[in-house]
Order: C-alpha cells, then sequence, then structure tokens
C-alpha cells in the first residue's frame, strides 16, 4: 500500500486551489481555512463544491484507486470501497503532515 508521505507527492491537474500536488493542495486549504476564519466554507472552500473529487481524481490517476472516469479524467463512478480506500489514503497523507 502507498504511504501518506508518497500520497503528499503525487501530482494534480487542473484544480480549484491550482496546486500542483497533494501536499500543495493541502496547505493551501489549511492557509485559507486560516484567513477566512468562520467565514471559511467546506462547502467550498476555493469556490467551488465537489473539491474532494480533485483529491480523488488524483489518486484515480496515480493509480492508488480505481473509478471510472470520463473522457476528461472526470469521475463518473467510485465504489465504497474505493472511497473508503481514498479516505484511508487522504487520511493517511494528513497525519504524514507532522
Amino acid at each position: 500500500m502507498i504511504t501518506g508521505k508518497a500520497v503528499l507527492d503525487i501530482p494534480m491537474y487542473e484544480n480549484d486551489a491550482e496546486a500542483t500536488n497533494i501536499r500543495k493542495y493541502f496547505q493551501r486549504l489549511l492557509s485559507e481555512l486560516w484567513l477566512e476564519g468562520e467565514g471559511f466554507s467546506g462547502k467550498r472552500p476555493f469556490g467551488n463544491s465537489g473539491w474532494d473529487y480533485d483529491l480523488y481524481s488524483a489518486l484515480v490517476e496515480a493509480k492508488a484507486i480505481k473509478a471510472k472516469t470520463d473522457e476528461d479524467g472526470n469521475i463518473e463512478e467510485m465504489s465504497p470501497r474505493e472511497r473508503a480506500k481514498a479516505n484511508a489514503l487522504i487520511l493517511s497523507a494528513i497525519e504524514a503532515l507532522q
């Protein structure tokens, strides 16, 4: 299984945070939380909902999880098992930030 530190280095493409990898995405997310304070929107931290799919898509692209995607690489369908695996990978990456 992939480690949390390795997850942090997974590249990201076209995302609202304009992050080049998952590590930078988390840095941007935490910065937004800090700067916005009580006005922070967990639903739309970068202006759009579905921001968690930016992370899921990066995991699919890195072949860390499996999901059905459309011709643009957007996730169309992900099994509950793969979603659980993705969430575990994301949590392991967060824990590796220490």
